[in-house]
């Protein structure tokens, strides 16, 4: 599949094989290579490009460097640092050397560049979710720079893996492109007030935290439609005496795409449980609302609801 002129792939295969400009190394900050991928590519290329790195570093986590690539087929190596020397991974870790990494490619005039998955080795992270960081970085990347990047390939070691990014990374950006198409995104939100609280979701995908219910507007629904719906299959909750807050529009407010959100209050009925799309659920005392950490601008939204109260 294609994002402008670039070129996505998920392939089964060994990262150290590429003959492309430049293979990308789940790194530490500090270069050394010592265990996974890094290992693999140093056993194959050669020390040189770890005397390289530890040179360049320390670098910031979540940022990334170039080595060359010794005896590897490729040109150069991009060294995306993903953790520390303590072995810990995030996803906003993952996000920044992702991004970073295709910074440099393009810094460096690449046209091709080849992924592993970054964070799941000794990182630990997992794979599905790191899958749809990569994609979302990648779409967002190459969506708003004037890349030269060509070909981007997603390598995976074993089958396992390869069905997982195949599924987290090509399925899931043809779903953004032939379904959600080119954004802004119409996005939903729902404070639903209960005599408890409010109700708010942990969410199941990156970015994760917690969150008001909600999500994406359908083609053919209006925004009652799609709050109504989200709440349902979010929390099992039927809304009712719907009005809108406010609309959202700030294009840093969500970190994979541009999305313009409308926040509604409403009342509910039902009893209130998590939906497949959440891993969790709780209806929150307006006094403890603070003591939570929510995705996206929810914190904001979630301020200005208090305020009007």
């Amino acid at each position: 599949m294609k994002i402008k002129d670039t070129e996505i792939k998920v392939v089964l295969g060994d990262i150290t094989d590429f003959k492309v400009d430049a293979i990308v190394n789940a790194a530490n900050n500090r270069g050394v290579m010592g265990g996974g991928v890094a290992a693999a590519i140093k056993k194959k290329g050669g020390k040189i490009i770890e005397d390289e790195a530890v040179k360049k570093c320390p670098i910031g986590i979540g940022e990334a460097i170039f080595t060359s690539a010794g005896d590897l087929k490729a040109k150069y190596v991009i060294h995306a640092a993903t953790m520390g020397i303590d072995y810990k991974t995030d996803e906003i870790k993952i996000r920044n050397s992702c991004r970073n990494s295709l910074k440099v490619a393009d810094e460096l005039g690449v046209g091709s560049i080849v992924f592993p998955a970054l964070g799941c080795g000794t990182g630990g992270f997992p794979l599905l979710a790191s899958a749809k960081i990569m994609a979302q970085e990648i779409w967002r990347y190459l969506r708003e720079e004037d890349s030269r990047i060509k070909e981007v390939v997603f390598c995976l070691y074993n089958k396992e893996a390869y069905e997982v990014f195949n599924q987290g990374v090509i399925k899931y950006l043809e779903h953004i492109l032939y379904k959600l198409q080119n954004g802004p995104f119409t996005t939903v939100d729902a404070i639903i007030e209960l005599p408890e609280g409010i109700v708010i979701i942990q969410r199941s995908n990156p970015p994760f935290g917690w969150a008001l219910p909600g999500g994406f507007v359908d083609y053919g629904e209006s925004l009652e439609e799609a709050v109504k719906r989200e709440a349902k299959e979010e929390t099992g909750l039927d809304l009712t005496e719907i009005k809108q807050l406010h609309t959202y529009s700030d294009p840093k407010r969500d970190p994979r795409f541009h999305t313009i959100g409308t926040v509604f209050i409403a009342k509910a009925k039902g009893k209130p449980q998590a939906g497949d799309d959440a891993a969790g659920l709780k209806v929150v005392s307006l006094k403890d609302l603070k003591k939570y950490d929510f995705a996206f601008d929810h914190k904001k939204i979630l301020e200005d609801y208090l305020n009007l109260l």
